[in-house]
């Protein structure tokens, strides 16, 4: 959403509000510090793939495959 300014004075007034108002929300934001904890406990107790990695690899081939034959044929 924007608002269409033009330069004269009766937009002083307008611009010094919106000036006010995006620097308080710059303000606003520079203080907030992201908090990586939680993502450390939305990670534990997950695994790494086991044994049936080669299958995901099989499929990705076969539709890699399957995309050229539908391109070229």
């Amino acid at each position: 959403m924007g608002i269409m300014v033009s330069k004269d004075e009766t937009n002083s007034d307008l611009d010094r509000r919106i000036s006010a108002d995006l620097r308080t929300r710059a303000q606003k934001s520079a203080h907030k510090d992201p908090d990586y904890v939680n993502d450390a406990v939305y990670i534990e107790g997950t695994k790494k793939t086991g044994k049936f990695t080669w299958v995901w690899w099989v499929l990705i081939v076969l539709a890699a495959v399957s995309l050229l034959c539908i391109i070229f044929i």
